[in-house]
């Protein structure tokens, strides 16, 4: 393989982005210090280009300044803005960032005869060819799950969006469900918040099944636990901690749905006392519920920078095709 050292380097982060997308698959949760290195990693990247290319006064010195300034005041930002707005996990936003910091412009990979990528951008901003081709490949999700769903004789129009799995299997399940009481819903219960719950109470999804009618009664709450941050890979699977408050709920809240949100530190996922105790109605009555599982966006991000890495950008290609660009 011939490159420049610096893109050779890039190729580190190949491997730590698909250890990230397997762990966010499993756990949905991807450590804090993750990201400074490959910031450091990236910044380092820059100021070697730029010593390399100094004074940037040629065309190759002024086209690197544009394309690292679009990169890094453009991209960059665009995965604080994704994440303010909530089109984004905090995850994703600082894995987007460290994408814009390490790949400003296209890396060049010679094997044998062929130049990879093969499709080269006029633009020539790398970062914001991984965010097209990641977007691309997330739009491709629904339609997989969708395939997958009617395969498996489903033919529900939420096919693209849900499943149907077993209820005793959603506490070691990540996403949402799919449905409320009423019918489906794209706004029911979180999982983690579900597993919250479950440890909140110091009980079993299977005891909550078993007796729902006791359970509903807040006066059955006497002693509440350490609910965690309900990831499956903290914790117990469903029962509780340590005992951190004993005390009988009020009457007038089924399920002690008010006094689990008031008594835990933050929010459940943005889970109100409604959509909570819908959820848990929904549990204890039904077999087979639909849950959206969601797509860990960092997933589509390692897999839109290994296809940009070697194809290069889809989207200009898809353009070029049907005479949109040259």
């Amino acid at each position: 393989m011939f490159a420049t050292l610096p893109d050779l380097l890039r190729l580190f982060v190949v491997p730590v982005f698909a250890w990230a997308a397997l762990r966010d698959v499993r756990t949905r949760r991807l450590p804090n210090n993750l990201w400074p290195p490959l910031y450091a990693f990236g910044l380092l990247l820059l100021v070697w280009e730029t010593a390399r290319l100094w004074p940037l006064a040629g065309i190759e010195g002024r086209l690197f300044l544009v394309q690292a300034a679009i990169s890094l005041l453009f991209v960059a930002p665009l995965g604080y803005a994704f994440w303010y707005l909530g089109a984004f996990g905090g995850a994703d936003a600082k894995a987007l960032i460290a994408l814009a910091l390490v790949f400003p412009t296209f890396p060049t990979y010679v094997v044998g005869t062929t130049v990879y990528p093969l499709v080269v951008t006029d633009l020539g901003v790398f970062s914001l060819t991984i965010l097209t081709n990641t977007v691309l490949i997330g739009m491709a999700y629904p339609v997989a799950l969708g395939a997958y769903n009617l395969a498996r004789g489903e033919r529900s129009l939420i096919a693209p969006l849900a499943r149907p799995v077993s209820t005793s299997s959603i506490t070691a399940r990540h996403g949402r469900l799919f449905e409320d009481t009423e019918g489906t819903t794209r706004n029911g219960l979180d999982l983690d918040a579900l597993r919250m719950y479950l440890r909140w109470r110091g009980i079993t999804l299977a005891d909550l099944r078993a007796r729902p009618g006791d359970l509903r009664d807040p006066a059955s709450v006497t002693e509440t636990f350490d609910p965690t941050d309900g990831g499956t890979h903290v914790g117990p699977a469903t029962d509780g901690g340590e005992v951190v408050a004993e005390s009988v709920g009020d009457v007038d809240d089924p399920w002690a749905a008010e006094r689990f949100l008031d008594e835990i530190d933050g929010t459940a996922y943005g889970t109100d006392p409604e959509t909570l105790r819908e959820g848990l109605a929904v549990v204890a009555e039904r077999d087979r519920v639909w849950v959206s599982p969601g797509l860990p966006f960092v997933v589509p991000m390692f897999l839109g920078l290994v296809a940009s890495i070697t194809y290069g950008d889809a989207l200009f290609a898809l353009l070029g095709a049907v005479g949109l660009v040259a």
